[in-house]
């Protein structure tokens, strides 16, 4: 966790002394990064690795997709999300199976024991969105947020991306 902090600080520095006018897009992709690491450590706590985190937050709205769906709206390879899979498999969060009607995809199912984490995880998430916003009024919160949706609705209509 001391880790984690450091590297923070260490890009906050590089902010501030170094390229305090560089382009945004590289403020934001450092801002997920801590966001990302502040989630690990507390998710490594649990023993949960950051990438399950990702597909574990998809179940818990979408419950049954495919792997290759699960691979698309996380955003990663496919071989990615098999190996993922395996280990959540071992772990007891996921079961995979076949369905009667399409004996070619498999599925993928929260086990009891994966819902259950939900529990445990989104209040760390939650923690982790908190610490980020404090001392940031709700009103330039809610400007971030739309100023942000922009940006990726403008970059989601790019004819280029």
């Amino acid at each position: 966790m001391k880790k984690n902090k450091q590297e923070t600080q260490l890009i906050l520095k590089h902010w501030q002394n170094a390229v305090p006018d560089d382009r945004l897009a590289h403020l934001v992709r450092d801002s997920g990064r801590a966001y990302s690491r502040a989630l690990q450590t507390r998710l490594s706590q649990h023993d949960v690795p950051f990438g399950h985190w990702t597909f574990l937050r998809i179940l818990w709205e979408s419950d049954g997709l495919t792997q290759s769906e699960l691979s698309a709206q996380a955003g990663v390879m496919e071989p990615t999300t098999f190996s993922a899979m395996k280990k959540m498999e071992s772990l007891g969060y996921i079961t995979r199976r076949h369905s009667p009607e399409n004996k070619k995809n498999l599925y993928v199912h929260l086990t009891t024991k994966g819902r259950k984490l939900k529990q445990i995880l989104v209040p760390l998430a939650e923690q982790v969105n908190q610490v980020s916003v404090k001392g940031i009024s709700a009103q330039d919160v809610a400007t971030t947020r739309r100023v942000l949706l922009c940006i990726l609705t403008n970059l989601a209509s790019d004819g280029v991306s």
